[in-house]
């Protein structure tokens, strides 16, 4: 799919960046889409001119902190009849028990750290809304985390394809490091657990 992600980008436009963003940050099935690499890559495709990198980012940050509100209520008002459903394709309790322990560790400014990890950053909203977080300490988290995550990766994304020469030759490099590098955290989360256990 990575190869592809230019020409999917292309192809949804807008519309269909805004929408995946949205579901990504607070539907409890987004958690499978792809958000760091897709904001990256449309970032780097507005440097190319295929996209206007000031409405990427006005949409971008506006989606992610509605996906987190939605994501909120949602968690506040059916949450718990949700996570007592068994495990299926677009649910873990797994998933779930990593986004509830990065939560209670880091508290309200996991809401910002989370905005950086898959999966732990959709359900990190859900969890503050079943666990009655205060919502104007929320949204007041969610913005800094909506406004550094849907703006800051689409920057760097249209800085490096303009300052790197052919950058279209390591678009594809370039967003394999950043899965690497926000899945770390959870890598580390699980060897650590291991390593505790054992």
């Amino acid at each position: 799919m990575l190869p592809d992600l230019p020409s999917l980008i292309q192809t949804i436009g807008y519309v269909g960046i805004t929408a995946i963003v949205f579901a990504e940050s607070g539907l409890f099935f987004g958690f499978f889409l792809p958000g760091d690499s897709l904001l990256f890559t449309a970032g780097f495709l507005a440097s190319q001119g295929f996209l206007n990198i000031f409405i990427l980012i006005a949409l971008t940050t506006t989606a992610a902190i509605l996906g987190d509100s939605v994501g909120y209520w949602f968690g506040k008002k059916v949450g718990p009849f949700i996570f007592s459903r068994p495990d299926s394709f677009l649910f873990s309790h797994k998933r779930v028990e990593d986004a509830s322990a990065f939560f209670a560790k880091h508290g309200p400014k996991s809401l910002i750290l989370a905005r950086f990890i898959p999966a732990v950053r959709t359900f990190t909203p859900i969890l503050a809304g079943v666990g009655q977080m205060n919502y104007h300490t929320f949204l007041k988290y969610n913005v800094i985390g909506g406004i550094l995550w849907g703006t800051g990766l689409p920057i760097l994304g249209y800085f490096l394809g303009r300052l790197v020469p052919h950058p279209d030759r390591y678009i594809i490099p370039i967003v394999l490091l950043i899965i690497v590098v926000s899945i770390l955290p959870v890598l580390r989360e699980v060897f650590r657990k291991k390593k505790t256990n054992t």
